[in-house]
């Protein structure tokens, strides 16, 4: 029997299938809408759809955008030899995007990225706090409150602490007082995250600096962190809130630029500026890589002083592809557009 045409499968979670179904759970359909707002890069990367067949086409591929609901059904029949799966979304919660690299391991298919098990890890802020403690990396030491009511009280901090939703990405949850000098103002935080989305929520202590994103897609097996792309990102405040993101993805942010409000934070090297941070930046991505497992695609978040200082916030499994961020990083780095550089990707996967 002659052999399939390679194929790359990409897996994503729709927007409106996510908020039917936390309506469905009894949340307020604003509510619903803003959770849902995490799945902006789904409806952002449906446009490209067309691109992605064709940069797939020039490398011998064939493409195939899969919604979440017919996974389990479209990876069943797949050729373990010659599919490749790649999650745009992650989830295990509010979205459930972690189940596609699990059924991709049922049927013994190919993945890109990591391994199911950081999927879950990723959207627990608190448990992926503690295990990059234990690591030994410059994490904030983190307390855990719901509802108005400590779990894990946080350490003192004389800049008073941070305050965010536990299982929420892309700044659900973080508003212009997120930032609190009075523990009984971070409960109240707390209390409002239960009441809008029935979240915990992670209370650091406060870090000075200013915000880091890196970028990392591995064009090749073999490629390092040397590839990694790492860059200041300024919003123009201490940190973007909901109402920051939401104005730049999805439809909301197709609102946003007609009504002439969209404007993307500002994207500057670290390197150029300050080495040595970057220097450390690449060290701990080495030891996420080597003692975590993050592998192919990901991003990982950092706030970084003027002195050098480092401190890791979060990482992510499924970065936002189709995010100006990371746009800029597949032209920067590897001087592609998004498209040939996933295609790229994927070919020398399935080419191994």
């Amino acid at each position: 029997m002659p052999s399939r045409k390679p194929k790359l499968i990409l897996v994503y979670e729709p927007e409106k299938a996510c908020i039917d179904r936390l309506v469905a759970d009894g949340h307020l359909p604003e509510r619903a809408a803003e959770i849902a707002s995490y799945l902006a890069q789904s409806t952002d990367m449906a446009p490209k759809f067309d691109a992605l067949t064709a940069a797939c086409l020039k490398r011998d591929l064939s493409f195939a955008p899969v919604a979440l609901d017919n996974a389990a059904s479209a990876l069943a029949g797949e050729d373990p030899r010659a599919t490749l799966v790649w999650t745009l979304t992650d989830g295990i919660a509010y979205f459930r995007g972690g189940a596609a690299p699990a059924l991709a391991r049922l049927n013994g298919l190919k993945t890109i990225g990591a391994d199911d098990a950081l999927f879950a890890l990723c959207q627990d802020k608190f448990r992926a706090g503690a295990v990059l403690g234990a690591l030994g990396l410059p994490v904030p030491q983190a307390g855990l409150a719901r509802d108005g009511r400590w779990l894990v009280e946080p350490p003192a901090s004389p800049a008073g602490w941070f305050v965010k939703p536990n299982r929420l990405g892309a700044k659900i949850g973080i508003w212009p007082d997120s930032r609190s000098s009075d523990p009984g103002h971070a409960l109240e935080l707390s209390r409002r995250v239960h009441a809008a989305y029935r979240d915990d929520v992670v209370v650091q202590p406060y870090v000075a600096g200013r915000n880091v994103r890196a970028s990392f897609l591995g064009l090749k097996p073999d490629t390092g962190v040397e590839a990694l792309g790492i860059a200041f990102v300024d919003s123009g405040g201490d940190f973007q809130t909901m109402a920051d993101s939401l104005a730049l993805y999805g439809d909301t942010g197709e609102a946003a630029k007609a009504a002439g409000k969209y404007m993307e934070p500002v994207l500057e090297s670290v390197v150029d500026s300050q080495p040595g941070a970057a220097a450390t930046i690449r060290r701990i991505a080495e030891r996420l890589v080597a003692g975590l497992g993050l592998r192919d695609v990901f991003s990982i978040d950092f706030r970084v002083e003027a002195d050098d200082h480092v401190h890791l916030i979060e990482f992510e499994v499924c970065p936002g592809l189709p995010c100006f961020d990371f746009r800029a990083y597949c032209r920067t780095q590897w001087g592609l557009s998004l498209a040939d550089a996933m295609a790229e990707t994927a070919a020398s996967r399935l080419s191994d």
